[in-house]
């Protein structure tokens, strides 16, 4: 018994001085490196020191998440919102208590006028059907106002695609492509889907990269497929077209895209084919033509003069050669990589840009012909209610999904190391994501989305979303008192 404490005790001794040992050696090894690079001055200055640095700061993302931020602090999505969107995707409890740690005072920030006498609920009645397209061969109907945004698949995972297009189809919505191409992944779950067409043209190029026929007619075939979109533009990246690295672009992701495999998926700034207005409009009816089905295009407002060019345009050749319907992002709309300086100063914001392409819209008489879908931050029933009463006609969300399917806000989507599956294709980390779980809590936050503007609406005294409007919100201004959201966009407009 003594000779084995004893053997024991010499060998963890032992075991202990081996591992001191190494981690001298290992000081030593980083001391003579930092010391010799020169790469990193704060390395060579201050030689193993110098490298908690780049520690503490990658720790301080998680630290900032969780321990320092306030509720409604952190940025592009705070805390409160992210916890409101996870509660309604797991179907647990959504309610608070003592109060709200919303501030009222911040100039902007909106509040929705309640009526004295609110709908009642055996007078409520569910949002009617809108038809996008109706002079198309094949119109498209949907009652669905909140729907799922544009996410490639490359951008996000198989499995990430898989539940969102399994959950669109249980919550009776639609699902956005993105720019990457149509994928088994998308069919999968038979949601109705709009196909995106990027300036790279993936899932419907030809060999020279151009516009192809025969490739529209293909995906046009899928009757899943509802609706096709030209992105002109994002919100976050406004004159850079999609950027998917490299190392996400696998076999499978290439040939659904057409090009190469492991090399950057770099899409054009515009489209070489679409130079002018004109050639806007033409697209969109040879698209229109081609497929039988309704056709718009997304893009993030700046300047003006193009959009009023295109009214113009659209009054000449006649209300039939307008696009079915407009997708406006926010210039803080958010996407898997892009350059900083164009997300952080180019592009108007949602707030700004609605408003705007809705009353020139009325002004031409061009509303009731084109529909307008609203896109950016837009993941709570707030903010989806307040783009209806702006004149949204849908609204679209595709962080508010991704949260639904368990995103931490972690900002790895371009490094394909996304912890929780979503935007990686590293198969171990995919693990983690169920995608019958999954499926269940994108459903889930969907259908109470959906119960939130309701709640909104009938407080405000109407029978549903789609009767709110601007007479219904009320913006602090300056002087920290609230007026009215139709004077106040009058005297900008």
């Amino acid at each position: 018994m003594g000779d084995s404490l004893i053997f024991g005790i010499n060998f963890l001794s032992g075991l202990f001085i081996i591992l001191i040992g190494l981690g001298v050696l290992a000081v030593i090894y980083m001391y003579i490196t930092d010391i010799r690079q020169h790469k990193h001055a704060i390395r060579h200055n201050y030689p193993v020191i110098g490298r908690f640095r780049y520690l503490f700061e990658k720790q301080g993302e998680f630290f900032r998440q969780y321990f320092f931020a306030m509720d409604r602090e952190e940025m592009p999505f705070n805390r409160a919102e992210r916890s409101w969107v996870y509660k309604a995707a797991k179907n647990v409890d959504r309610t608070l208590a003592f109060g709200s740690t919303r501030s009222l005072d911040p100039t902007g920030t909106i509040m929705f006028m309640n009526c004295a006498f609110p709908t009642l609920e055996e007078d409520a009645v569910a949002p009617a059907p809108i038809t996008i397209g109706e002079e198309c061969r094949t119109p498209y109907t949907t009652s669905s106002i909140f729907n799922i945004s544009g996410m490639s698949y490359g951008a996000i995972s198989k499995p990430a695609v898989r539940a969102l297009s399994r959950g669109a189809k249980l919550a009776g919505c639609w699902m956005n492509t993105g720019e990457g191409g149509l994928s088994p992944y998308h069919l999968e779950g038979q949601a109705d889907i709009v196909f995106q067409i990027g300036t790279a043209k993936y899932g419907v190029r030809d060999e020279h990269g151009k516009l192809s026929k025969e490739k529209l007619i293909e995906i046009a075939n899928h009757p899943e497929v509802k609706m096709f979109e030209i992105k002109i533009s994002q919100g976050a990246k406004p004159g850079k077209g999609g950027m998917l690295p490299g190392r996400k672009v696998t076999k499978e992701i290439a040939e659904i895209r057409g090009i190469k495999e492991g090399e950057d998926s770099i899409s054009p700034n515009g489209h070489i084919d679409i130079r002018s207005v004109g050639d806007l409009l033409d697209m969109i009816d040879f698209i229109r033509e081609t497929t039988g089905k309704p056709v718009g295009f997304k893009t993030v407002i700046g300047s003006l003069k193009w959009f009023d060019d295109l009214l113009d345009e659209i009054n000449s050749r006649g209300h039939q050669s307008a696009p079915d319907f407009i997708t406006i992002d926010s210039a803080d709309g958010g996407t898997g990589a892009a350059p900083q300086p164009l997300m952080d100063y180019v592009g108007l914001p949602l707030k700004e840009s609605l408003p705007l392409v809705v009353s020139r819209l009325e002004k031409h008489g061009l509303k009731p012909r084109i529909k307008v879908i609203a896109s950016g931050k837009l993941i709570t029933p707030s903010k989806v209610a307040w783009a209806i009463a702006l004149g949204a006609d849908f609204v679209v969300s595709a962080r508010g999904h991704m949260f639904a399917l368990g995103c931490i806000q972690a900002l790895q989507c371009n490094k394909d190391t996304c912890p929780t599956g979503i935007t990686t294709h590293n198969k171990r980390l995919q693990q983690g994501l169920d995608v019958e779980d999954k499926t269940l809590r994108v459903a889930n936050y969907n259908k109470y989305i959906h119960y939130g503007i309701g709640l909104i609406a009938h407080s405000c005294g109407v029978s549903n979303a789609r009767h709110l409007d601007k007479k219904h919100i009320r913006i602090v201004t300056e002087n920290g008192l609230s007026v009215a959201l139709e004077k106040l966009y009058e005297h900008h407009q």
